[in-house]
């Protein structure tokens, strides 16, 4: 028969003690709550001098001595929100052992708290990247379960022709390294041009593979030219330029948070509503890409709409990187 595995043995597992261990390391700004479980796991949490070797643990952050890699805990900090446009060539991570130029070097906030990216984007791809220190709700932004959805502006090389462009919208199938591949959720899409040497099209993604929609088009033989993010649930890429960040509005604050804590029954009859309208070739995305800001008004008139503005006055102040 095979062995049952045992639980943790550490003493912390009365959940009348307080919170969730996972949930105390990401309110103080240590990781996002997954990375935060996974640091347990690896025996890099201590409580009152004794090794976490697993999960669940409870704690009370008021009153035990909670160490992280041999550091004491500090106590939670000032949330912060910054989205910041990301240049390509710059990595989504806070240690990176081959020295190269992280997100977090962009960002000289005034608090100096210690942010992390929500999610990753590529080296080669550019947009929209949320940093906070705000572990709860880059967890909701993160996790597939969530369906806080991420929209993308991809140019691609070649012709797309609608019988791709509805493989796109359907899925495809995407081999692994380590385990059996699977086939992508359905995927919204919108055309915003195409000829006989690329294809740009809005792509709204349900999940959050590595690479995947690289790994998508060079399956369908169209390898990527250009990838930016240009939303993440209702945050827009705007009023920023490449390079610089800015602190969320009390609005865009509100409306990210209502997105990532929304109900499961009303996800529930989005994700209904997004299964139906994707059967066609091309579903409609109501988003003006971002990069659509010189020649504005006359791009607007050959698609009928109105020309995209610019930031108002008053609005959030953008910082750029020195």
């Amino acid at each position: 028969m095979p062995r049952q595995r045992r639980g943790p043995s550490h003493p912390f597992n009365d959940d009348r003690r307080g919170e969730r261990i996972q949930k105390v390391l990401a309110a103080a700004g240590v990781a996002s709550r997954r990375d935060c479980e996974a640091m347990v796991e690896e025996g890099r949490v201590k409580v009152n001098g004794v090794v976490l070797d697993g999960l669940p643990a409870w704690v009370n952050p008021a009153e035990d001595r909670i160490e992280v890699d041999g550091r004491p805990l500090r106590r939670a900090e000032q949330h912060v929100y910054i989205m910041l446009f990301k240049p390509k060539g710059i990595v989504c991570t806070n240690e990176d052992p081959e020295g190269r130029r992280r997100a977090i070097d962009l960002i000289d906030h005034p608090l100096k708290a210690r942010i992390f990216p929500v999610g990753r984007l590529d080296m080669d791809s550019s947009g929209l990247l949320l940093l906070t220190n705000d572990g709860e709700l880059a967890n909701r932004l993160t996790h597939p379960r969530f369906e806080v959805h991420k929209t993308y502006e991809v140019t691609v090389s070649g012709r797309l022709d609608d019988a791709a462009v509805r493989q796109l919208s359907e899925g495809v199938f995407l081999p692994e390294r380590d385990e059996p591949g699977t086939r992508t959720g359905r995927s919204r899409l919108k055309l915003l041009g195409r000829d006989g040497t690329k294809t740009t099209l809005l792509m709204e993604l349900r999940e959050g593979r590595n690479r995947q929609i690289r790994r998508m088009m060079l399956r369908l033989g169209h390898p990527v030219r250009r990838l930016r993010r240009v939303s993440m649930g209702p945050l827009r890429l705007k009023g920023i330029g490449v390079g610089a960040w800015r602190e969320l509005t009390s609005q865009e604050l509100r409306e990210l948070r209502e997105a990532a804590f929304r109900p499961a029954a009303d996800r529930a009859r989005r994700d209904e509503r997004g299964a139906g309208s994707s059967r066609g070739a091309s579903a409609s995305l109501d988003l003006a890409p971002a990069s659509r800001t010189r020649g504005g008004a006359a791009a607007a008139d050959r698609r009928g709409g109105k020309a995209p503005r610019g930031p108002r006055r008053g609005g959030p102040r953008t910082r750029r990187t020195r």
